[in-house]
């Protein structure tokens, strides 16, 4: 087996006699008029193609190439398709194709002209007339260009997992349709799309930790937004009463199968309205993004046929605990709550308060088995300090966390406008980081002041599109619907 110096030797070797010959191996401009995939869905159906009938101009990659003496065969792939074409020498002539017969290789970038014909085989095909060397390249594609699997240098090098894995290119569409519908049934409902920033002088709006970075010219420490979410409702406190953003956020923590350390989400608040809007709203977009990029409601997830047709089971945070679990946490005294943790083996840092408890019930027993669309409702008032309290019962707040597939993709609430409310709720916060919760959040002064100002009645919802890319694709890792994952270095 050749190495890769030796391989790459050879192609500067051949971009050199190129040279020599007077072609330029990487040209300014190349006009065309058709992408293969035009040429498919014009021809496939059509048994026979008059001669001349279609002249086309398009360009690609080459992907495979096989020559037979005075004429040859290969696959142009452009951003739509492959096509078959095929180079015959008393057709370019001879100079012409002796250049694409010994110099010119799998991987290399060429435009071509010709017509649309069926071969003997029945392979709709392009009569290349005139064809040209618009890049060469130093490299050749991996694994005899039949696809890249090793999973490392997919995500390392993720041009060539698009050159060669072509239902990977299908995956970055479909989460650009995911996006394209959420924004289309938000602006049809008269929400305003917004951006709020990336650099914070202090992070807030979720229970994480950020990255720092320093501002020069301002002399100050800033951090890298972990959630763009009290910056939206100080937006709503000024007057707009729907906005959303689609939010690149930054979380300094683990990464596996779902959590990554640069994420984005779709967040979106609607004054005069509460989490029961928001379960409506979240199924609408959910719903709609599933039909855009499906076709349908019932898709598969990881083996799993889900049916997102609403209405979506809604269970509160104890009663889902019991119905999985048949543990009856309502029941139980906070000691014995306890107890029961350290009997189970649950990681108990930090969680010291009953609430936090219960979160970590759930987390463990609970999570996994949602695989069909559920509201999970009601949570404990320790863990949600930007959520209103559960009308008659002050031990949880009005929030929901979307399950599907066994997967969190969206968290809501009705949001705290109270003031004081608020400012208490954010001093308990900050007692948490003294007593070691690193991820407690921080006491944000000037969004209390925006409160104090008035914020009318506002729903607020956050989707993950990384995982909701993940659920409509049936990808199992939220590396595969990122296009450039972050990664451990590479020695």
């Amino acid at each position: 087996m050749e190495d890769v110096s030796s391989l790459r030797q050879q192609r500067l070797q051949k971009l050199e006699q190129l040279r020599q010959l007077g072609i330029d191996p990487y040209p300014y401009k190349y006009t065309l008029d058709t992408f293969a995939a035009d040429i498919h869905k014009k021809y496939e159906d059509v048994p026979d193609i008059p001669e001349g009938a279609h002249h086309v101009r398009m360009a690609g990659r080459l992907m495979t190439k096989r020559d037979h003496g005075k004429s040859g065969f290969a696959h142009l792939q452009d951003t739509t398709d492959q096509i078959q074409i095929y180079v015959l020498r008393d057709k370019v002539g001879e100079e012409k194709y002796s250049v694409y017969q010994k110099l010119i290789d799998v991987g290399d970038i060429v435009g071509v002209a010709g017509t649309v014909f069926r071969t003997r085989k029945g392979e709709v095909t392009v009569m290349v007339e005139t064809l040209e060397l618009l890049c060469k390249t130093l490299r050749n594609l991996p694994e005899k260009w039949h696809g890249l699997r090793n999973i490392e240098i997919r995500y390392r090098q993720r041009y060539v997992d698009l050159m060669v894995n072509p239902p990977v290119r299908e995956v970055f569409r479909a989460r650009t349709q995911i996006l394209d519908s959420i924004r289309q049934t938000l602006n049809n409902a008269d929400f305003l799309e917004v951006e709020t920033p990336v650099l914070q002088p202090l992070y807030g709006g979720a229970s994480a930790q950020p990255f720092t970075t320093y501002h020069n010219a301002l002399d100050r420490t800033l951090y890298l937004r972990i959630s763009n979410e009290l910056y939206l409702k100080r937006l709503v406190a000024g007057g707009f009463d729907r906005v959303y953003e689609f939010s690149r956020d930054f979380r300094n923590e683990g990464i596996d199968r779902d959590h990554s350390p640069e994420f984005t989400m779709m967040e979106v608040y609607q004054a005069y309205a509460d989490y029961h809007d928001m379960m409506n709203l979240a199924e609408n977009l959910i719903v709609s993004a599933a039909t855009a990029v499906l076709g349908t409601t019932q898709i598969n997830y990881q083996g799993n046929l889900i049916d997102l047709t609403p209405p979506w089971k809604r269970l509160q945070m104890v009663e889902s605990i019991k119905e999985y679990t048949d543990i009856d946490l309502e029941a139980l005294t906070d000691s014995e709550l306890q107890n029961l943790a350290d009997q189970k083996g649950l990681e108990l840092e930090n969680a010291t308060s009953r609430g936090k408890l219960i979160a970590l019930f759930f987390d463990q027993f609970v999570e996994p088995q949602l695989t069909a669309p559920t509201f999970i409702v009601d949570y404990p008032i320790e863990i949600s300090p930007l959520a209103k309290k559960k009308r008659g019962d002050d031990a949880f707040v009005e929030r929901f966390e979307i399950f599907i597939g066994g997967m969190e993709l969206g968290n809501a609430f009705s949001e705290l406008n109270d003031p004081l409310d608020q400012q208490e709720r954010f001093l308990d916060q900050m007692k948490q980081r003294e007593f070691g919760d690193e991820e407690a959040q921080m006491l944000d002064e000037d969004y209390v002041r925006a409160l104090e100002y008035g914020m009318p009645p506002t729903g607020g919802l956050g989707i993950g599109i990384d995982r909701l890319t993940m659920l409509l694709t049936d990808q199992s890792s939220i590396r595969d619907v990122i296009l450039f994952p972050q990664m451990r270095t590479e020695n």
